[in-house]
């Protein structure tokens, strides 16, 4: 039997699952990490921290499974970024997370491209992508060895490759969406035309071997976390669409193998490239929503995590006016704004924790039904329901308030793994070169279904008056784009 070892490297901690031949997790082991929060907008990570987090996570799950694995898959955070030496392996800077603000700079220089930059790439010329963040790198920290997302050094230190994938690449700013390559014209329009890239493979690719879990293995499966939840969770054709609930928020929807610009702010990039085909996906982010929650829970607002909906409870089923803008690190799309702010509006003296709570956990929500709203405008179709994954999934309250701002069906995902499940099916995809993708993934059933109770008017009434807070949150005071 086929056994896969499949890692999450992620931005709280890493997750490692053994996974058998028909998608069964065998066992599970976890590691926290905890970014470190700088003045300025700095979000950072120590590099050895992740690689220590990927052996021990994988080493762990191994053990717990009493398996010796067949490959081993990796899912990455996307866009967090180091420079590092190629010679030994060694970390010349902190891991700058994605959620980091400080190349604002950057893109504010090269602002007059912003839109033959969004042409060519399908994104947004803004920080959270790699390109600016390996720009501040050079211009701040070192000039030194290479410069790149953290999935290719830590392939590096798994098996000596210098490689990336193309879901992985889409998310840099330096890759043109429609030849599926690097781009010369925005490597120097970056200024990092003097600089060693990785070569770019497909998620089902074995790209080296490892033996840092035992006897020498594949390295196969890899991909961007979000486009691994989106593959687990059986989004293959186009119009199919899934929000991850982690550290951020992140909805992605397919769009098959045409790569379709955003009309409406949102995002597009690769989702995998499959037995030599490539899927796109549209998609939109949240910087905050785990990460709020913990911010929280730091403050003393919740005890902890698990008892969020019990601290919500306490204010009834309402949060009597109260209105949350998450905006704690910024907001994504479709503000773009770097400098919006974090607001509760809407208190009295009877405002209690549990108000304060559920207005959280339903800015939240309105964050990403703002999304859906984009996605449909996207597709030209509404979306018909929504599969969701993610720890915050746990919290009833907030899925059901996904459900009644979104006004559409919410599943849940029946695993809390799905990100490192849409790694292993890239590796059982790359161990077996006759398997199909769908027979891989498989069909599920989902763990519960949230109907929306709000009628659609109280759901309008209610995001209208959160748009105008978020409006009043943001730098520009401006309207998103309609």
């Amino acid at each position: 039997m086929t056994h896969v070892l499949a890692i999450d490297q992620g931005t709280s901690g890493t997750k490692a699952i053994v996974v058998d031949e028909r998608g069964a997790v065998l066992a599970i082991a976890e590691v926290e990490l905890r970014p470190a929060y700088l003045p300025g907008g700095g979000v950072e990570q120590d590099p050895e921290a992740l690689f220590g987090s990927v052996v021990t996570a994988g080493r762990r799950a191994l053990e717990q499974a009493g398996v010796t694995a067949d490959a081993v898959a990796l899912a990455n955070q996307g866009e967090t970024v180091l420079a590092w030496d190629r010679a030994t392996g060694r970390p010349l800077t902190p891991a700058i997370v994605w959620q980091d603000r400080r190349a604002e700079s950057v893109c504010t220089t090269l602002a007059d491209s912003a839109d033959a930059v969004a042409r060519a790439t399908g994104l947004v010329l803004d920080p959270y992508f790699s390109a600016p963040k390996m720009r501040w790198i050079r211009d701040h920290v070192t000039t030194e060895g290479v410069v790149t997302t953290t999935d290719t050094w830590l392939v590096h230190r798994l098996c000596g490759e210098f490689v990336t994938d193309t879901s992985t690449a889409s998310r840099s700013l330096l890759f043109d969406l429609d030849t599926a390559a690097w781009s010369p014209e925005l490597v120097d329009l970056f200024g990092l035309g003097d600089e060693d890239l990785p070569r770019i493979v497909a998620s089902d690719q074995i790209v080296g071997e490892t033996d840092l879990f035992g006897s020498p293995i594949p390295v196969a499966g890899l991909v961007v976390d979000q486009q691994a939840a989106l593959l687990a969770e059986s989004c293959l054709e186009p119009g199919t669409a899934k929000c991850t609930f982690g550290t951020g928020a992140f909805l992605l929807a397919q769009l098959g193998d045409r790569p379709r610009r955003s009309t409406a702010g949102l995002t597009t990039s690769v989702a995998w490239t499959l037995r030599d085909h490539t899927s796109y996906c549209v998609d939109g982010q949240v910087y905050t929503a785990a990460s709020a929650v913990r911010w929280a829970i730091d403050l003393g607002l919740v005890p902890a995590a698990d008892q969020l909906d019990a601290v919500a409870a306490a204010a009834g089923d309402s949060s009597d006016g109260v209105l949350c803008v998450p905006a704690l690190a910024g907001l994504a799309a479709p503000w773009w704004d770097a400098q919006a702010t974090a607001s509760f509006t809407g208190m009295t003296l009877s405002t209690g924790r549990g108000h304060l709570v559920r207005a959280l956990l339903e800015g939240i929500a309105a964050q990403v039904a703002a999304l859906t709203d984009l996605v449909a405008r996207d597709l030209g179709q509404p979306l018909s329901r929504l599969r969701v994954d993610g720890g915050l999934t746990r919290s009833a309250v907030l899925m059901q308030a996904q459900a009644d701002l979104a006004q559409i069906p919410i599943d849940v995902y029946p695993s809390a793994h799905a990100t490192p499940l849409g790694a292993a099916a890239c590796a059982r995809l790359a161990l077996d070169p006759g398997a199909d993708p769908a027979e891989v993934v498989g069909n599920w059933t989902p763990r519960h279904t949230y109907e929306p109770q709000w009628s659609a008017d109280r759901a309008a009434d209610h995001l209208d008056r959160w748009q105008r807070a978020a409006r009043v949150s943001t730098a520009t005071k401006e309207t998103p784009p309609a």
